[in-house]
């Protein structure tokens, strides 16, 4: 797979790619991450990404041109999947969504700044719009980070264990159930007596209806879905 973020403030984006997971990923050439600074498709002399907005208004708005020129030039040299837009109005971010964007190629993710792009860049470039949240952030890198992290964790080979992420909360529609280790017993707090049984059908069983009752109690809104 491979990732292209297009963002006004690489510097901020890149840090959780240089440690743990993400890091490893790509190391082992599992995953490409290219960083795009949308400066360096400017005109002018300051490089100039925003300017204010027409009707007046509050905030300055990112200019479609630069953006332009980058998605273009990514797309002149392979095939995307997705164009994503990272977005507070978008569509919150799910473990749905990151299945089916782990199974792409190519994705580009733009990041918002501001109040948000020339509109037309959403009516001429964007595929999929996604949100982490109904809250706003400075900027869409932090967000964009979020997004990648549930992405790449899911391409076979990034995880140690590739059963691990089939267990995850949200992939079945419910939270993942109590787990525990080391020590068996601690400051009166004891580990349920049936994980040491070594009855594997009864410990599935046992963790199936503890992952349903915490549904039920924290998150009833997945049994709906």
């Amino acid at each position: 797979m491979r990732i292209d973020i297009i963002t006004v403030l690489p510097e901020l984006i890149k840090s959780p790619f240089e440690a743990s997971i993400l890091k490893r990923a790509i190391a082992s050439n599992l995953v490409e991450v290219h960083f795009h600074n949308l400066r360096d498709y400017t005109n002018d002399n300051y490089k100039t990404v925003d300017d204010t907005q027409y009707g007046g208004g509050a905030g300055m708005v990112m200019l479609i041109e630069p953006i332009d020129k980058c998605i273009s030039k990514l797309k002149s040299e392979r095939d995307y999947s997705e164009v994503i837009y990272m977005t507070p109005d978008g569509e919150t971010l799910n473990q749905g969504i990151a299945n089916h964007l782990s199974l792409q190629k190519n994705l580009i993710i733009l990041c918002g700044h501001y109040k948000g792009v020339d509109q037309r860049v959403r009516d001429m470039f964007i595929t999929k719009e996604i949100s982490i949240g109904d809250y706003v952030l400075s900027g869409g890198e932090l967000g964009a980070a979020v997004l990648c992290d549930a992405v790449i964790r899911l391409i076979p080979g990034v995880l140690g264990d590739e059963t691990s992420a089939l267990t995850d909360s949200f992939q079945d529609n419910l939270l993942a159930p109590p787990i525990y280790t080391r020590p068996r017993e601690y400051k009166g707090h004891k580990v349920p007596e049936l994980l040491f049984s070594g009855n594997f059908p009864k410990i599935e069983k046992w963790r199936e209806e503890q992952a349903y009752e915490r549904t039920k109690t924290r998150r009833p809104d997945l049994l709906d879905d």
